[in-house]
């Protein structure tokens, strides 16, 4: 049976992968994770995905299933965030994968609003329209949220409605592709979650020299 030669309690779950139990030292190879909620891209895809919900149900037929493709494209933006972000603490590839998943759901959202505004002869707004304009600086804001928009993407006009929520999509795909390279840049300066396992065993190892237990029949 096994016999530890120290107190149980600095020890921490059994970890198989490394070996045994864990010390409980306060550092882990699990880095923090989470906090979606803060990521600016998150925010944005949240009020992109509520603004869908909105222009869909005044301008689309219900039955048309163009409906679900942008409600679904607009919702896996904001999800696939999310479980980036969630999956990051275990596994950095899954964590690009994701969030590459998010931002191509957006970009096919963002298409479907084009051909909205194509196929009713409505003019995409560009950097020099004066509401473009307005639109960057309301991007600006710190803690900007759905209502920092309500006043265009509830404008009876659907060519107002659209250009906003255009405008949107596009700021998020841009935080989106911005965090997908500093993302590649941390998994190629820090390595993923194999890495950091073998770091900790090694490390353990080195501090313990051996295992803190022996077997005994």
């Amino acid at each position: 049976m096994l016999v530890y030669n120290a107190p149980l309690r600095p020890f921490g779950p059994f970890c198989p992968l490394l070996g045994g139990i864990l010390p409980m030292t306060g550092e882990g190879f699990i880095p923090p994770h989470g906090g979606y909620k803060k990521l600016i891209s998150y925010q944005k895809a949240e009020i992109v995905y509520d603004a869908t919900v909105h222009f869909c149900a005044r301008f689309l037929n219900k039955r048309d299933r163009t409906y679900d493709q942008m409600v679904q494209a607009a919702r896996s933006g904001k999800q696939n965030i999310i479980e980036g972000s969630q999956a990051s603490g275990t596994s950095k590839k899954t964590e690009i994968k994701l969030t590459n998943v998010a931002r191509a759901s957006l970009e096919e959202l963002l298409a479907d609003y084009r051909d909205f505004l194509r196929v009713r002869g409505i003019e995409e707004w560009d950097k020099s329209h004066p509401y473009a304009q307005r639109l960057r600086e309301l991007n600006r804001q710190p803690g900007a949220n759905y209502d920092t928009f309500r006043k265009g993407v509830e404008h009876p006009e659907p060519a107002i409605c659209a250009n906003v929520i255009v405008g949107l999509i596009k700021v998020t795909t841009y935080l989106l592709d911005q965090q997908i390279r500093r993302l590649e840049k941390e998994f190629i300066e820090d390595g993923g979650m194999s890495e950091r396992m073998l770091q900790a065993r090694l490390k353990y190892r080195d501090q313990h020299k051996g295992p803190p237990w022996k077997d005994r029949k």
